[in-house]
């Protein structure tokens, strides 16, 4: 570990927006943190006002999110444009971005204050949604953005280019573009290959694909992926699960690497991505392979 880094001590503690589980765990931190090291920090729901104000006004040099991996999207958004660390206490099921667990957070939160830790920088894309000339919104993407059909149960056309050349013409049921971190979600759901998250690279992979491209491709950062919509019934663009926007026929969506990067403090050796991912596909917590 890197014993160089700067010693932390502002620290927020973000807990998922409804869970009253991880609100009392976090206040728990907080006065082990108090009592251990005499340093104060600012307990709050990832959604609230005022704790957004805070980080974007650089008041803290650590965040720590308690929930599960929903909750640290939430927090890696907030937290990537001004370059505030992350380090993950899992209350969820899955939990795969996350560093600790409710049972070993308490072993393991000394090691902030030594300097035990290093930290692993995760590349993030941009998402640009246009219509014709218009740019709609643009979105950060920690995961994946997905290009998928609406709610009716019929595949959509999706056309694919790269840096304007013509990659790929889909019927299918949508087309993931994902980063090396997304690979382990909704991306390997549907075959997409496992991805370090230390590469930077674009995965595109699609999903049930109807008499069309099948394999995953995987494209370095530099590149700009142009996905555009030709249907006759609803699609919808999705950032790393977020609400649904409607796409009209013919809108484009633009992904290309971000300049920000989502930080992750974390105490373990490289090599802790592939044990964490052995463990997890021998007993998917999702399905509730975890006791």
């Amino acid at each position: 570990m890197n014993k160089q880094i700067s010693p932390i001590r502002n620290i927020a503690i973000a807990v998922h927006p409804s869970s009253n589980e991880a609100m009392q765990v976090a206040l728990e931190v907080q006065a082990f943190i108090q009592k251990n090291w005499q340093i104060t920090s600012f307990v709050s729901r990832i959604n609230d006002a005022s704790l957004q104000t805070q980080v974007a006004e650089h008041r803290f040099n650590l965040m720590i999110t308690l929930g599960g991996d929903g909750t640290m999207l939430r927090a890696g958004h907030l937290c990537a444009p001004v370059g505030l660390p992350l380090l993950g206490i899992n209350l969820g099921r899955f939990g795969f971005l996350m560093q600790l667990g409710r049972e070993d957070w308490q072993a393991e939160l000394p090691r902030i204050f030594k300097g035990d830790f290093g930290f692993e920088e995760r590349m993030m894309l941009q998402a640009e949604h246009w219509r014709g000339d218009k740019l709609i919104e643009t979105d950060e993407v920690i995961n994946e953005v997905v290009v998928c059909r609406g709610q009716t149960v019929r595949p959509i056309r999706i056309h694919a280019t790269v840096d304007g050349y013509s990659l790929a013409s889909y019927v299918a049921d949508g087309l993931i573009a994902a980063t090396p971190t997304g690979s382990t979600a909704y991306a390997l759901a549907v075959g997409g290959p496992i991805m370090p998250p230390e590469l930077r690279n674009i995965l595109i992979v699609a999903v049930a694909p109807h008499l069309s491209m099948d394999r995953a491709i995987i494209l370095p950062g530099g590149a700009s992926v142009e996905i555009t919509t030709n249907t006759d019934h609803e699609a919808v663009m999705s950032v790393d699960g977020h609400s649904p926007v409607h796409l009209e026929n013919g809108d484009k969506v633009i992904v290309k690497v971000s300049e920000n990067v989502v930080k992750f403090l974390i105490f373990q050796d490289p090599g802790y991505f592939y044990r964490n991912l052995e463990h997890y596909l021998e007993q998917n917590p999702s399905i509730g392979g975890f006791k």
